[in-house]
C-alpha cells in the first residue's frame, strides 16, 4: 500500500529530527524539541486514519518518536551520571528510516549520546570540568592528543557499528538457521503424523472387514448348531422306537415261563 501525504511528512521530519539529535546542539537550542512535539502529533493523526501504515511500521515510528523525546528529557538532567543512565535505558528504532541510511540513525544517535555522557563522567571523575586551569586547558587544545581524540571517538563509533552490524549478521543467520531447523522439523513430524493417520485408516478398515467376516461365520455356526440340534432329536427318537419294537417283539417271542 502506497504511502499517505501525512506519512511522507512524518517520515521527512523524522529523518530531520534524527539529523538534528545527531549533531552537537546548543543547549538553548529549540527547533528539535519543536519537531518532536510535531512528530507526536503526526503520529496520533496517522494512526486514526482509515488508510494507516502496517502495525509493525507504526510500531517502529512511535519507537522512533519515543526514542528522540527521551533523548531531550535525558539532555535536560543536570548530571552526567544521571543522562547516562538515561540514556541506558532508550530504545532506538530497528531500521532506518530513508532508503539512503545504512544503519538506523537512532541508533547512531543512541551511541554518540552514550560515548558523550561517558566522556562526560570521565572528565567530572578526573578533576578536569570546571577545575582545570586555564593553562592547563590551553595545553590540551594545543596537544596533538586531545586534537585527536574527536577522530580517535570517529573511529570507536565506527568500529561499534560495524560489530553491532557484525552481530546483526549473524544472529539474523542463525534465526534463518533455526526458522529452517524448524520447517524440517515440522515437515518430518507432517509426514510421520500422515503415515500414522494412513495407518489407522488400514486398521480400521481392517477391523471392520474383521468383523463382518466374524459376524457371517457366526451366523454360519449358529444355523449349523441348530441343524445339529434337529438331526440328533431325529436320531434319539429313531433309536427310541427301535428300542421299544425290539422289547416287545422279545417279549412276543420269548413268553413268560410257567
Amino acid at each position: 500500500m502506497a504511502a499517505t501525504r501525512l506519512e511522507l511528512n512524518l517520515m521527512r521530519l523524522l529523518s530531520r529530527c534524527e539529523a538534528l539529535a545527531a549533531e552537537r546542539r546548543d543547549p538553548e537550542e529549540w527547533r528539535l524539541e519543536k519537531y518532536v512535539a510535531a512528530l507526536e502529533d503526526m503520529l496520533r493523526e496517522l494512526k486514526k486514519q482509515s488508510s494507516k501504515p502496517a502495525p509493525e511500521l507504526l510500531n517502529e515510528y512511535s519507537r522512533k518518536v519515543d526514542f528522540l523525546k527521551g533523548l531531550l528529557e535525558a539532555e535536560k538532567l543536570s548530571s552526567s551520571t544521571e543522562k547516562a543512565l538515561a540514556n541506558q535505558f532508550l530504545a532506538p528504532g530497528r531500521t532506518p528510516t530513508t532508503a539512503k541510511e545504512r544503519t538506523p540513525a537512532t541508533k547512531t544517535v543512541h551511541l554518540q549520546t552514550k560515548a558523550r555522557c561517558t566522556g562526560q563522567m570521565r572528565s567530572e571523575l578526573l578533576g578536569t570540568v570546571g577545575l582545570v586551569p586555564l593553562l592547563l586547558c590551553w595545553y590540551f587544545t594545543d596537544c596533538p592528543c586531545f586534537q585527536s581524540d574527536e577522530k580517535q571517538s570517529a573511529v570507536e563509533l565506527d568500529a561499534v557499528l560495524q560489530h553491532h552490524q557484525d552481530m546483526q549478521e549473524k544472529l539474523a543467520e542463525e534465526m534463518l538457521s533455526l526458522a529452517r531447523s524448524l520447517k524440517n522439523n515440522t515437515l518430518a513430524a507432517q509426514n510421520v503424523i500422515k503415515q500414522d493417520n494412513q495407518t489407522l485408516s488400514h486398521s480400521l478398515r481392517m477391523a471392520d472387514q474383521n468383523f463382518e467376516k466374524l459376524k457371517d461365520e457366526s451366523d454360519r455356526l449358529e444355523q449349523h448348531a441348530k441343524k445339529s440340534v434337529n438331526w440328533l432329536l431325529w436320531i434319539m427318537l429313531i433309536v427310541v422306537c427301535f428300542i421299544f419294537i425290539s422289547m416287545i417283539l422279545f417279549i412276543r417271542i420269548f413268553p413268560k415261563l410257567k
